[in-house]
Order: structure tokens, then C-alpha cells, then sequence
């Protein structure tokens, strides 16, 4: 008698330790049967919140096709990468939206000059809704430093009420085999680049914004036009 009743709590102990399951046994079953819909959907839930929050602060990494080369196979991807950067500007300026040039951009030198330009451009009015870039052009160069590409986007801006058009030039690098942005430049006439860095300018220096002098140069100059736009 006393045998049997042993044997009952024992069963009932066992049975009531089968039923315990916990989240790290969740997410053991998670990676081990990953087909169980019910399983995953219960973690996927509590994890996927913070995952899209980090997600939206990360912008996408433009790479090169083929590591440690730069060849003009990479001009798409430079392209998308320089209508993305020329659309966040004009957002920047006329919408107030955030651009992260980080995203595009590895020289100081640059992103500092950029950073002013949105500045002194800066005011939320008539807002950008879209930029079409048309015929747009580009050329793959040698240099002792990998090779640049050059591109040429004649872009139209649509607002809300009404467009413009600017063409804007870029070089782009392979920097760790990552493409980014090494110059910028918008020739238009009366533009903050034409009046800043002067008009008619030939854009085939990837290497200008590591020059010093010319920096330093051009940081007086956008001293004195932040200081003419004001009065």
C-alpha cells in the first residue's frame, strides 16, 4: 500500500516538471525546430520591435561588386547611392527632414562643407516631394588610388507647388569597399557651389578635399557668404 502511494506522488511530481517550460527553452526549440510556427511566433513577437528600431537609424551600406577594386560595374550603385544623397539634401534644406551624410560621405572635409551649405540654405517652405533624374551620365577613370567614377545627374525637383532643375556632379570612391561620395558640386548658376567654389568648374579631382590649402580656402569663403546672406 505504502509502495503504491509512493509511486502515485512520484508519478504526479514527474508529470507536474514536464509541463514547466521556459524562455530559454523557447528559444532553444526556436533554433532547433525553426519550422514551428507557434514557437517562433511567440518569440518573434516580443524581439521584432526592437530590431525595426534599429533598422530605421541604420542606412544601408553601398558596396563595391568585387572587393578591393573599383571598376564601372559599380555605377548603378553609385548612382542609387548619389539620388539618395542628393533627395535627403533637398529634404534637408526645404522639408527640415534629417540627412545623415555618414551614409554617404567618409571625408571631414566634405561633410563639414555640406553640413554649412544646408545651413545657409536652410527654410522650410514650398516642400520637396520628389526629384526624377534624367539622362544622366557616367565614366569610370584610373588613378594611382583605385580609380574614381564620375557621374553627371541633370535632376528635375518637384514641391508642392511647382519644380526646378539642377544638374549636380559627383565622384565617388572605393573607400574599404564601401562606394562613397570623395566631391559634390552643383554648377547651376546663382548656386551655393557656383558661388562658393567658383563656376565652370571641372570636377575630376577625387583628392581636392584632402588638399589643406584649398580647404581652408574655401571655409573662408563660405565664412563671408554665410555673412553677405545674412544682412
Amino acid at each position: 500500500m505504502n509502495r503504491a502511494y509512493l509511486l502515485v506522488v512520484l508519478l504526479f511530481i514527474l508529470s507536474s516538471c514536464g509541463k514547466v517550460t521556459t524562455n530559454n527553452e523557447y528559444e532553444k526549440n526556436t533554433d532547433v525546430a525553426p519550422g514551428d510556427n507557434t514557437v517562433n511566433s511567440a518569440v518573434i513577437t516580443e524581439i521584432t520591435p526592437s530590431k525595426e528600431r534599429g533598422i530605421l537609424h541604420n542606412h544601408p551600406k553601398y558596396l563595391v561588386k568585387n572587393e578591393g577594386q573599383l571598376s564601372i560595374q559599380d555605377s548603378k550603385t553609385a548612382y542609387e547611392m548619389c539620388v539618395k544623397a542628393l533627395t535627403d539634401y533637398n529634404k534637408a534644406i526645404r522639408n527640415g527632414t534629417d540627412i545623415e551624410l555618414d551614409a554617404f560621405i567618409d571625408n571631414e572635409n566634405l561633410k563639414q562643407y555640406i553640413q554649412k551649405k544646408i545651413q545657409s540654405q536652410y527654410r522650410i517652405s514650398n516642400k520637396v516631394e520628389k526629384i526624377d533624374v534624367g539622362a544622366w551620365e557616367v565614366e569610370y577613370k584610373e588613378d594611382v588610388d583605385g580609380g574614381f567614377i564620375y557621374l553627371k545627374l541633370p535632376a528635375e525637383i518637384h514641391n508642392t507647388m511647382g519644380s526646378w532643375g539642377e544638374v549636380t556632379e559627383f565622384l565617388v570612391r572605393n573607400i574599404n569597399d564601401r562606394l562613397v561620395i570623395v566631391d559634390w558640386y552643383d554648377g547651376s548658376k546663382d548656386s551655393y557651389d557656383f558661388l562658393v567654389r567658383g563656376e565652370n568648374l571641372t570636377i575630376d579631382n577625387p583628392n581636392i578635399w584632402n588638399e589643406s590649402e584649398w580647404v581652408k580656402n574655401i571655409n573662408s569663403k563660405q565664412v563671408e557668404f554665410s555673412g553677405t546672406t545674412r544682412h
